[in-house]
């Protein structure tokens, strides 16, 4: 049997990851301590992976695809291919930043102000070339963690470049933000190899393929109603659609059937409103994947 080896990254994206992968219509399942995940397709065999280390293992084929963040292939020079990209994160549905921090009593006030200094980070190529970019000649170390604890012990660091998607963290340890070092989004990457195997590069296109259909759903329910047909152009011109909504005729003549999707955090507003224009027999429901 054909098996497409799929790389899930462990850490801060798993949970978000395995609820993506239900949400695409696989069921994973991973035992405690475990980092075989069984998932219910005979043609998937996951591994799971920290995304600091997928684009290597993608690279040197030990998994035919994976999941990890631009920001780990920038990092680690992997020559892999980037087949698509997934907008999620740990906590949202927006791209994470990697920022230059320091103490909110610093004297630095912008990058050209470490010249000479030190800085702390795990993503050490990147802030180099970021350094660099800007003519700053700094020591970069590594950091093994808790990055940010050691902006604020005295004489260790000068500052530090670390992860975050909203900043409050940052604040909570009494950091501010001086520049943004480089953005990062989940990466759906293939090894060299393998994707020129016919049925594996088809089988990884069909997953990728319903993994955007499943974000591309998140937040956003379908609305069936019927409309007067005296009335259905002020019913339209409430609709906030993705597309042209969906018209259907009835049997009866003087009505139509409407279908539409719109955004979640709308319909609250959105239903009376149409209700109001005429709209009757509104139906909201869940959607698990667009596909555009």
């Amino acid at each position: 049997m054909n098996v497409l080896r799929v790389g899930l990254p462990s850490g801060s994206l798993q949970e978000s990851t395995l609820a993506l992968m239900e949400r695409a219509g696989y069921r994973v399942r991973l035992a405690p301590r475990s980092y075989v995940p069984e998932i219910d397709d005979p043609e998937l065999e996951g591994m799971m992976f920290r995304a600091q280390e997928m684009a290597q293992f993608v690279e040197r084929g030990i998994v035919d695809v994976g999941l990890t963040g631009s920001d780990w292939i920038l990092e680690t020079g992997a020559q892999v291919i980037e087949v698509g990209e997934l907008v999620y994160s740990k906590n949202s549905a927006q791209p994470v930043r990697w920022v230059l921090a320091v103490r909110e009593d610093s004297p630095v006030r912008s990058v050209q102000d470490l010249n000479g200094k030190r800085i702390a980070t795990e993503l050490v190529g990147a802030t180099r070339r970021y350094l660099a970019s800007r003519g700053v000649a700094a020591e970069v170390d590594f950091s093994w963690g808790t990055t940010e604890s050691k902006a604020n012990i005295p004489g260790l660091v000068d500052a530090i470049v670390e992860l975050t998607e909203t900043g409050s963290s940052l604040r909570a340890n009494r950091l501010r933000i001086v520049d943004t070092v480089c953005e990062s989004t989940t990466r759906f990457i293939a090894n060299k190899v393998s994707w020129q195997d016919p049925w594996k590069r088809e089988k990884a296109e069909n997953l990728l393929i319903l993994l955007q259909g499943a974000l591309a759903a998140d937040g956003k329910v379908g609305l069936k109603m019927n409309v007067p047909r005296d009335r259905l152009s002020a019913v339209i011109a409430r609709l906030p659609a993705l597309h042209t909504p969906t018209i259907s005729e009835q049997q009866d003549a003087d009505w139509v059937a409407l279908e539409v999707i719109a955004d979640e955090r709308v319909v609250r507003e959105l239903v009376p409103q149409l209700k109001r224009e005429g709209a009757a027999g509104i139906i909201e429901y869940p959607l698990n994947k667009v596909i555009y």
